[in-house]
Formats: structure tokens, C-alpha cells, sequence
């Protein structure tokens, strides 16, 4: 696989959320505003990356028998690294994340990639792999936000842009992410024709 697709594959066709459908609990916790799902973008996109660059840069020392423990490792300290990062410098957005950034550990797109992926790869193209998965789940999350905080709050970024009588309070709660999330997989699977096997 060239460079190229390596990074843009998971941007579209290969989207960890809207065809493999991993990391729906984000998607759907922290959408409610934009704001928190930029930083989430972020948070993970850092950690994914990182994580694959140093996972890939290890592979050839890591016993197979603690591999998962190892990643573990690596991906826990790279989470509360970008935790006192977000608590030291955003600390509202802190707060209303800190739970999911912290689970970060447990996201399956992290410990796919590093272990499907940076075990077996080099660290160029595992970075990329981490830098395209960690793009390709944020720009689900911001999609998911806009609509969710355009309907249900009638603003973007905190910024009034519909009027107050527009506002749909089912937005704002977990089956407005639902239809959100639902429509952008149909969206995306339609324009690629892609078909559960």
C-alpha cells in the first residue's frame, strides 16, 4: 500500500466509524457541541498517531507474549499525557471530557492500529495509518456536532445562527447522534457502494 493510501483510505473508503463502524461511543458522547468534538478529534488523533509511531518503532523488541501489554502502556501514558495537557490549558472542555478522553485507552481504533497495524508495519507508514484513522474518526465526530449543535442549540461554535423557535431538543440527546451518525454511514456506504458482506 503506497503512502498515499495509507493516509486517505481511512479518511473515506475504510472510515473507522462509518464502516468499521469502531469508536461509536464517542461518537456519539461527546458531539453535542463542536467544540468538544474538535478537541476530542485532537486528543485521539494525537494518541493514535503516536501510538502506531512508537508501537512500529518497537515492534521488532516486543515479545509476542506481553505485545498487548506493552501497547497498553504506550497508549496510557500518550492518554494522560494529553489529559493534564487538556486540564492544564482547557480546562472547561476538560471537565466536560475527561471521562472519554481518559477511556481513549480502551478505544478500539487505538488498539486496532497499533496492534493490526504498527506490529507489522514501518513507522512512516504507521504514523500515516494513525494520522488517516485518527482524521477519518474526528471528521465523523465534527459532522455528527455540527448538526447536532446547528438543531438542537441553533448555534455553531457557541455562535446563535438559527433562531430559538427552531431549536429540536432531540438533538441534544442521544438518539439525535443516532440519526445523525445513521445518516452520514447511509450518506457514506451510498457514495462508495459499499455493501455488508
Amino acid at each position: 500500500m503506497n503512502n498515499k493510501k495509507t493516509f486517505v483510505d481511512p479518511l473515506v473508503d475504510n472510515n473507522p466509524i462509518t464502516r468499521q463502524i469502531l469508536g461509536i461511543c464517542s461518537a456519539l458522547a461527546v458531539t453535542v457541541k463542536v467544540e468538544q468534538a474538535l478537541v476530542m478529534t485532537l486528543a485521539l488523533t494525537f494518541v493514535v498517531t503516536m501510538s502506531n509511531t512508537i508501537i512500529s518503532l518497537l515492534r521488532n523488541y516486543i515479545p509476542s507474549s506481553i505485545r498487548i501489554i506493552v501497547q497498553l502502556t504506550v497508549i496510557s501514558t500518550l492518554v494522560i499525557l494529553i489529559d493534564k495537557i487538556l486540564q492544564a490549558y482547557m480546562y472547561e472542555i476538560s471537565k466536560s471530557l475527561t471521562v472519554f478522553v481518559t477511556l481513549i485507552i480502551t478505544n478500539c481504533i487505538v488498539m486496532g492500529r497499533a496492534d493490526g497495524y504498527a506490529m507489522q508495519n514501518n513507522v512512516k507508514d504507521s504514523f500515516l495509518d494513525g494520522l488517516g484513522n485518527g482524521l477519518g474518526y474526528g471528521m465523523i465526530l465534527i459532522a455528527v456536532a455540527f448538526f447536532r449543535e446547528l438543531l438542537g442549540f441553533g448555534t455553531i461554535l457557541n455562535f446563535q445562527i438559527l433562531p430559538e423557535a427552531l431549536k429540536n431538543g432531540l438533538m441534544t440527546m442521544p438518539p439525535g447522534a443516532f440519526i445523525i451518525l445513521g445518516l452520514i454511514i447511509w450518506v457514506q456506504r451510498s457514495l462508495t457502494t459499499y455493501v455488508e458482506k
